[in-house]
């Protein structure tokens, strides 16, 4: 009996089904569906940028006032 072989499968689909039952494998089945769902979504938003993105993108704003960045200013200038 190898380890491709259909009966293999079938048993090891009966013993799941008898340890977990058919209501937990379908909400298990259902969450990874919507996680894969959701993933596809989330990485399809990521191609195209934002409109708020793209502008803070492009201004000159800083994010953060960084003490370190002060102290080197006041050194070099």
């Amino acid at each position: 009996m190898g380890f491709g072989s259909i009966w293999h499968w079938v048993i090891v689909l009966v013993i799941v089904v008898l340890i977990f039952g058919t209501k937990k494998l379908r909400g298990a089945a259902g969450d990874l569906g919507g996680a894969v769902k959701d993933f596809k979504k989330a990485m399809n938003e990521d191609d195209e940028p934002s409109e708020d993105s793209q502008k803070r993108l492009e201004s000159d704003e800083q994010d953060a006032d960084f003490p370190e960045r002060k102290k080197n200013k006041s050194r070099s200038g």
